[in-house]
């Protein structure tokens, strides 16, 4: 079998689905968070989720 590259379909899900959540919740004429405590758990989330998806893709090449 060959080794194959991918990225982490549960992340990839997660990211997605959080990413629009804070994009959603975004003002953009006002440059601020609807809720600022709820988008800085979301952001955390997100950035958690790329991490893992980025050291899966490295571990697996």
């Amino acid at each position: 079998m060959e080794n194959r590259k991918g990225i982490n379909f549960f992340f990839a899900i997660i990211a997605i689905i959080v990413g629009s959540a804070i994009y959603k919740q975004f003002d953009f004429e006002k440059v601020r968070f609807e809720k600022p405590a709820l988008a800085v758990v979301y952001i955390v989330v997100f950035i958690a989720s790329i991490f893992f998806i980025i050291k899966d893709y490295r571990k697996r090449s």
